[in-house]
């Protein structure tokens, strides 16, 4: 018969061994957060000061921006400190606390990229309809369904995973709470109801991804109809940011699936977890900031209204 043990908190794995390597990784993830933090600030600065961004499009590049600010937060600065201290410990309910904040804003952000894939389909394909299709009332209840669904997954996939027995040592092979690794420390088989969810999550994600596709291919179709060169310009450079964003958070996040069928850390399983919990965070205000005119312009404004402001 299996002894389960009532556990208070759990050992996160540490970066390394070595505690220079390990100063090293903390260091480096200290940076592209600190990158990641002011990118995206400047983001939500510029979208809603500039009257110029005053639209769906930068209305739900805002609320992506503060995502991917949940999104990163919730892991990364932990991780710093914990390296710093040379201390992993994390109890059981600061676990629970940023395994709900982690999936809820990952689910969260699925639906934004599908929210804002929508909002492109409309402005390029019905252009004479969009401000009607595409109002206050919808961009406001588009958030609200966008931030409800995340929490929604969130409590799914905590209650599902705390309500598993956890036997044997307490160690989590990796620098945050992470599902995958928390369902390796159940002792019995009563982790199926979380496979359950995470397998409804991920047809609920994949449809959503269908969804961007279509959109995509609706919207390419009627870009290559426009007869003039700087129309198609126009309309490839609103578009062609959110693309690249979609791109690089479902080709990170699909590593998640992949590092399931790993029974062992390696060092491919920690670069996966960099790739999908760092790197789409600190990219998109880069993205969107290099292939945005528009964006391009509100931030030239508040920089220069900065110096204005320092001299």
């Amino acid at each position: 018969m299996v002894n389960f043990t009532t556990i208070s908190g759990f050992l996160l794995m540490t970066f390394s061994s070595n505690p220079e390597i390990e100063i090293l990784w903390a260091s480096l993830f200290l940076v592209l957060y600190l990158v990641a933090l002011t990118g995206n600030i400047l983001i939500i600065t510029t979208t809603s000061t500039d009257q110029n961004l005053h639209s769906p499009m930068y209305f739900f590049l805002k609320h992506l921006s503060f995502l991917d600010l949940c999104y990163i937060t919730v892991t990364v600065p932990r991780s710093i400190y914990d390296s710093f201290m040379h201390s992993g410990y994390i109890s059981l309910w600061e676990c629970v606390l940023q395994c709900f904040a982690f999936t809820a804003s990952c689910s969260a952000e699925v639906a934004m990229l599908t929210m804002m894939s929508y909002d492109r389909y409309v402005a390029i394909c019905f252009p004479l309809h969009y401000e009607i299709i595409m109002d206050i009332n919808t961009c406001v209840y588009g958030v609200l369904s966008v931030w409800i669904s995340g929490v929604i997954a969130g409590v799914m996939h905590t209650v599902a995973t705390f309500s598993i027995h956890f036997c044997g040592p307490s160690l989590i092979h990796q620098f945050f709470c992470d599902v995958s690794q928390l369902l390796k420390l159940s002792c019995s088989n009563d982790h199926i109801s979380e496979l359950g969810v995470t397998a409804f999550m991920g047809l609920a994600a994949f449809i959503c991804f269908i969804f961007i596709g279509v959109s995509y291919m609706h919207i390419f179709s009627t870009v290559l109809r426009i007869s003039s060169a700087e129309g198609r310009a126009k309309a490839f450079s609103t578009c062609l940011p959110h693309l690249c964003v979609v791109t690089l958070f479902f080709s990170t996040g699909s590593f998640e699936f992949l590092r399931m069928y790993f029974d062992s850390p390696t060092g491919l399983d920690f670069l996966f977890t960099v790739l999908y919990t760092i790197v789409p965070p600190t990219l998109n205000p880069v993205i969107y900031s290099l292939r945005n005119k528009a964006m391009k312009a509100a931030l030239r404004k508040v920089f220069k209204g900065s110096k204005v402001y320092l001299f």
